[in-house]
């Protein structure tokens, strides 16, 4: 019998690769806003004027969510302490991220945040999860290309690099902390919530420095602080709930790790950002790394615990993704 096409697949699989461009383009208002706003102040700004978007879409699916509960009031609680440790993370991640940006490549810094995706199953290895063959040797086909990629002429890692590698790690900690609590929250509540907590956050340290600019100089400045936070924070998060409706976890993970193409591009494009050589073939092994880590899933069979996944459990978002998912 003939396969029929998918056409639901075909459609999230466009939208998806539609947020993920948004992703990589929202690489360049970053960039610009160096020397702009510091770093808090700019992921302060971003994240609170997105998320204030999104409110009027994800404060109906709340209250929804938590009338229809079994336990209304725990189902509060729950949503409040979930988003106040979601948003911390997104905030320290976002932060270490934009950091880091000032002392390196927009190139770099997309391909590197790209990590999470072998991160994530070498962390749950420590907690006693066995992982799959392609998620071990897409762990160390990444390595290989981080190094080719970011290591400079004198064989060190820039400050720069070092900043975004530690947020990777941070947005690995959120991926697998979104896998428990994704699945009992209302998603676009997390996303929206998760958000706005984390540009709260990095605006009271802001202001707490001294480093906040008054109203006039921040509205001066509001096509960075617009375009980093539609593109990144409302149009992207949104997209990528609405791809993810006809998309399995895995092929949505694959196409989003396309933010960091589409970021280096942007910067080649618009920043004059160039590639060497050898930051092309890092690049190159890294996208292998993570397409092993998604495709070549077959983990040795285990037996499991009674109510826990198997070894062959796959946590395959992304670091914004799981802001929503």
């Amino acid at each position: 019998m003939k396969k029929q096409f998918n056409t639901k697949a075909f459609r999230a699989g466009l939208i998806l690769l539609t947020t993920a461009f948004f992703w990589g383009l929202s690489f360049i208002f970053q960039r610009m806003a160096v020397g702009v706003f510091t770093p808090v102040t700019y992921v302060g700004l971003r994240f609170t004027f997105g998320a204030l978007l999104l409110v009027p879409l994800a404060w109906p699916c709340l209250v929804r969510r938590v009338r229809s509960a079994p336990d209304p009031a725990r189902s509060r609680r729950l949503h409040f302490w979930g988003i106040l440790a979601s948003g911390t993370m997104v905030c320290v991640g976002s932060v270490l991220q934009q950091y880091g940006i000032v002392w390196t490549s927009i190139a770099n810094a997309g391909f590197i945040t790209s990590l999470y995706v072998v991160l994530v199953p070498l962390i749950l290895v420590v907690f006693g999860r066995r992982i799959a063959l392609g998620e071990a040797v897409g762990a160390v086909l990444a390595a290989i290309g981080l190094f080719l990629l970011s290591l400079n002429e004198s064989f060190g890692l820039s400050f720069g690099d070092a900043l975004v590698l530690i947020g990777a790690f941070v947005w690995a900690f959120h991926v697998i902390y979104l896998g428990w609590a994704s699945q009992r929250m209302d998603a676009f509540a997390l996303g929206a919530g998760q958000s706005l907590v984390c540009g709260v956050l990095a605006l009271i340290y802001a202001g707490m420095s001294g480093e906040l600019p008054d109203f006039y100089a921040i509205l001066s400045e509001w096509p960075l602080i617009l375009g980093g936070s539609v593109l990144s924070v409302t149009l992207g998060f949104t997209l990528q709930i609405i791809g993810q409706r006809d998309a399995s976890p895995a092929a949505a993970a694959i196409i989003l790790q396309l933010e960091a193409v589409f970021a280096a591009l942007s910067g080649w494009v618009f920043l004059g950002e160039g590639m060497t050589l050898r930051m092309i073939a890092g690049a190159a092994v890294m996208l292998a790394g993570v397409l092993a880590s998604q495709l070549w899933t077959a983990a040795p069979a285990s037996p499991s615990a009674p109510g826990k996944p198997s070894g062959s459990a796959r946590f395959s978002v992304s670091p914004r993704a799981s802001d929503v998912e």
